[in-house]
């Protein structure tokens, strides 16, 4: 496995790659990985001859300075997970490489996808991860990407910006890995305690059970019975509870149940801010 911290040697080993006809997969990542990451990185080696992971903790999609402080970093880890699965090449480049003009971050026309849910709640959030998934696009020029349907979102703007940039590369959006308990895997688990990983899986549960009354149940009442679900539990505070078209993002009524819909919920557990997600048809 090539461990490359530079741009320059990055280009000359993805050209040399290039040039022999072989297809990039790329899956980018803030590193602390789990074996959510790992999943990516497996689907990715199935179906690419080479495959790409960049770790950069990229500070300007944080929108909380503590969030970036606190984050897990783990990069001796990471490397020895990346080599296990099979991963190609690793790019860990600095601050200094993606940023060279200091932490500058580009607002991209992706129709007011950021302005939804996470956005709202982590105002230039999104603006970060285009930023630098912008920065690293054109820098690895994959024919395949690939994000873990748990950044929902995330993976919806991602294609977004794809299409208004005319990258050509195709978006794979992969099914959410979670732990025995239900609990969706994140970075951020491991700042949970054991009592709080434990409490934790209890999102996914109620997840599962308005997923079981949606049929017959309005869109109302669904967002009513996650909100007063969730704050029973006493260790939780939640931060939204929405449900929305799973190809557009936007509120639905009930005249359009039988549009593809999605539940996406925020909720803290602890100091520790989750994020979660379930198709409801």
């Amino acid at each position: 496995m090539l461990i490359v911290k530079n741009i320059d040697t990055l280009e000359k080993c993805l050209g040399e790659w290039k040039s022999l006809g072989l297809s990039v997969g790329f899956v980018p990542t803030m590193g602390a990985l789990h074996l959510g990451h790992l999943s990516l990185i497996e689907q990715a080696i199935s179906e690419n001859d080479k495959v790409v992971c960049s770790i950069f903790v990229n500070p300007t999609q944080f929108t909380d300075p503590k969030d970036l402080e606190n984050y897990p970093i783990q990069i001796e880890e990471d490397l020895v997970l990346l080599k296990k699965v099979g991963c190609d090449l690793v790019f860990a480049p600095t601050k200094t490489d993606m940023y060279p003009q200091g932490e500058e971050v580009v607002q991209f026309n992706i129709n007011d996808l950021d302005y939804l849910m996470e956005g709202a709640h982590r105002q230039g959030h999104f603006d970060g991860v285009c930023t630098i998934v912008s920065k690293l696009f054109e820098l690895v020029r994959p024919k395949n990407a690939y994000f873990g349907q748990k950044d929902f979102q995330q993976l919806i703007i991602i294609r977004q910006l794809n299409k208004i940039q005319k990258f050509n590369i195709n978006i794979v959006g992969c099914p959410i890995i979670r732990e025995d308990n239900g609990l969706a895997m994140s970075s951020r688990n491991v700042l949970l305690s054991p009592r709080e990983r434990e409490i934790a899986a209890e999102i996914y549960r109620i997840l599962k059970e308005t997923k079981a009354k949606f049929p017959n149940s309005s869109l109302e009442s669904l967002k009513l019975f996650v909100e007063t679900k969730l704050n029973a539990v006493s260790e939780f505070s939640v931060d939204y509870v929405e449900i929305a078209h799973a190809q557009t993002l936007q509120s639905l009524s009930d005249l359009e149940k039988n549009e593809p819909a999605i539940l996406c919920v925020a909720v803290f557990v602890g100091s520790v801010r989750l994020i979660d997600n379930i198709l409801l048809n």
